[in-house]
């Protein structure tokens, strides 16, 4: 045998023996995971809220805890963790060990527009997270204190540039989807009003109905307050009219032309979470998402059930922050 022929024959053998191995520890890894997957869960699951008890993202995570509980028998429970725009809440799940028992309940300031407002962020949405399912979508209702003489987009732009800086609106914090709602009105009409920032949107409805602030953009918890007529409906912020409220018109048929916000709420796991884990949770989490009673309840809140693959999360995920990401940037508003 000629040398060269020798050394491409050893070679193919080494190449031959390196890609039976890696084969073979691709197995042990899907049988690790596979098996950890059977086993899971032996303990109770903590969803993590990062905002106040109330609102939707609440709302949404203690819908999904309790079924999770009474379908699959699992013990689940829901802790809320404010602050940071929900850079706290989000914070702890980043840096929790990555088992399958500390899960995030996402926004798209948590996972998507935070990066955009602050400098220092404690963690990275894209790399320290491993998508699950998105949830739901939310409809961003304007609701305006009725002591205010505004009933339509075009009166409250109106007023604003009449009154510049003395209209206020609250939001669920820095980086929350009313946040850059508002800010996106701000921006788009020319006006000026200010922000006022809550840890979570709950608490700033009674401010509201008490006249502390002006307007928010809400759908599930002003909901109640609109149709007892203690708080006034203006428009809606998403791209079409809600089907709660289809007389509603949006704010970019009522003199906002190409005006669009909305809110949404996804399931994530800490990064390096078995892939077997995270497909159970996808499946039980999807299932209990598809049943009519969950579908029903989420929509009489102005809330869209909406269901993913991991996959597709995460390009949702990149989608919006390149969105907002160009908004923001336009915006300076980036904090410390």
């Amino acid at each position: 045998m000629k040398e060269s022929q020798f050394k491409i024959t050893a070679l193919q053998r080494i190449f031959r023996f390196v890609a039976f191995l890696l084969i073979g520890i691709s197995g042990v890894i899907a049988g690790a995971q596979s098996s950890f997957a059977a086993d899971y869960p032996t303990r109770p699951i903590k969803i993590v809220v990062p905002f106040g008890a109330g609102g939707l993202t609440d709302i949404v995570a203690r819908l999904v805890a309790e079924r999770l509980s009474k379908d699959a028998g699992w013990k689940v429970i829901v802790e809320n963790k404010t602050g940071a725009g929900g850079n706290i809440g989000a914070t702890e799940v980043a840096r929790s060990k990555p088992d399958g028992y500390t899960l995030l309940m996402g926004s798209i300031g948590t996972n998507a527009s935070n990066p955009f407002i602050y400098k220092h962020m404690p963690y990275d949405p894209k790399k320290d997270f491993a998508p699950i399912t998105l949830a739901a979508t939310g409809t961003l209702l304007l609701v305006m204190n009725p002591s205010l003489p505004i009933h339509s987009t075009g009166e409250l732009i109106e007023y604003a540039k009449q009154h510049p800086g003395q209209l206020s609106y609250g939001s669920g914090g820095m980086g929350a989807s009313q946040h850059l709602a508002g800010e996106l009105l701000k921006s788009m009409a020319g006006i000026d009003i200010q922000h006022v920032p809550y840890k979570g949107l709950a608490p700033a409805i009674p401010d509201l109905l008490a006249g502390r602030i002006g307007l928010t953009f809400d759908m599930a918890t002003a909901l109640p307050y609109v149709k007892e007529g203690k708080l006034r409906a203006i428009a809606v912020a998403n791209p079409k009219r809600s089907q709660a409220l289809p007389d509603v018109p949006t704010i970019a048929e009522s003199g906002v032309p190409g005006y669009a916000a909305s809110a949404w709420y996804g399931f994530f796991a800490p990064a390096g979470t078995p892939t077997g884990i995270v497909q159970l949770l996808n499946e039980k989490i999807s299932d209990i998402l598809k049943q009519e009673d969950i579908r029903a309840r989420l929509m009489a809140m102005g809330a869209e059930p909406a269901v993913s693959t991991p996959e597709q999360l995460a390009s949702f995920v990149e989608e919006e922050s390149e969105k907002w990401g160009k908004v923001l940037k336009g915006l300076n508003l980036q904090l410390d």
